[in-house]
């Protein structure tokens, strides 16, 4: 995919990961305290990070499995400790330096392929599986539909990923995000009703094939995320 606005709002995405946002993040990623707020995100990311964990088998040795948008790295590190041969790209290479410094001494550093780029380099190769945990939730649902098409085309098993549900709760939300100013902003999320999401994943010829499989809405103080599975039928 190569639409203008994915790779206009991949640059957005990557200006603030890398730059504005890299105190906060590493440290809402990291056991170190923090405010009300953000532990209810913490504790949300974790409960979706465990429920994507749930969806994997338990023993995924010879698994190649892709994370992608990973962060600093707690999903590739969950999936290596299951035997998983993990390729972890994220679009900010300061995120990815931070992921690369919290690898734990139990698991090998050829376990987890640390890679700064796209999601959807198509160097990347083949996947078993692919996790796809809020790094999708700030691109239009059009492109959303696209991303996955690309993913799912290299994918064996089953791609399992995440998006903001279009719901009250999280209008109000994006409301007082406005109010900051302009510079302290994250690039805005793109909620999406869940059976929009399904109607255009559906509809796009390029996921003939797969179906839906589980799907789980987490909600957690400013954290709404849901996941949905998808499985070649």
């Amino acid at each position: 995919m190569t639409t203008a606005h994915y790779l206009e709002r991949r640059s957005e995405i990557e200006t603030y990961f890398d730059r504005t946002a890299v105190a906060a993040w590493s440290r809402l990623t990291s056991d170190a305290p923090v405010g009300r707020i953000r532990a209810s995100v913490r504790a949300g990311r974790d409960e979706m990070r465990n429920t994507l964990m749930s969806w994997l088998p338990q023993d995924l040795r010879g698994a190649r499995l892709l994370d992608a948008g990973c962060g600093t790295g707690a999903l590739s590190i969950d999936a290596a400790r299951r035997g998983a041969d993990v390729v972890a790209v994220d679009i900010s290479p300061t995120l990815i330096e931070i992921a690369g410094k919290r690898i734990p001494v139990d698991i090998s550093p050829r376990a987890i392929r640390f890679l700064a780029g796209d999601m959807l380099d198509p160097r990347l190769g083949r996947f078993d599986f692919v996790v796809a945990m809020d790094s999708v939730i700030h691109y239009r649902p059009d492109d959303v539909a696209r991303i996955v098409a690309n993913l799912t085309a290299r994918t064996s098993h089953s791609l399992m990923m995440t998006f903001a549900p279009k719901t009250p709760a999280l209008a109000v939300m994006h409301a007082i995000g406005r109010a900051f100013p302009r510079g302290n902003r994250a690039p805005a999320v793109e909620p999406v009703a869940e059976q929009r999401l399904r109607r255009l994943l559906i509809d796009a010829p390029e996921i003939e094939g797969w179906t839906f499989g589980r799907s789980r809405r987490v909600s957690s103080g400013f954290y709404k995320s849901h996941a949905v599975e998808l499985l070649p039928s």
